[in-house]
């Protein structure tokens, strides 16, 4: 088995990141900056933002079209290494 067969993606294809903030920080900047660091692409109408139920916090879904694993890692890492995002997803 090579590396380009252990995914389950067929790359290029549309991929959907989440990460989530507090609402108290403006986090929408920062994921669309450091996604658009690894996938240039990226538009406003790629961006969207979703409050929590209670609105304590926030989360921003960003549709990337993703050319490879490396490079949906290389997002996850840059995204987790920020401390305003609590999460990925």
């Amino acid at each position: 088995m090579t590396a380009d067969d252990d995914t389950l993606f067929d790359f290029p294809c549309r991929f959907p990141i989440k990460a989530m903030g507090l609402a108290n920080n403006d986090i929408r900047p920062t994921v669309a900056a450091l996604v658009r660091e690894h996938a240039a692409d990226v538009s406003d109408e790629d961006i969207q933002v979703t409050p929590s139920r209670n609105g304590k916090y926030v989360s921003v879904t960003v549709t990337i079209t993703a050319t490879s694993r490396e490079q949906l890692d290389t997002i996850y890492l840059a995204l987790n290494d920020h401390d305003a995002i609590v999460m990925t997803l």
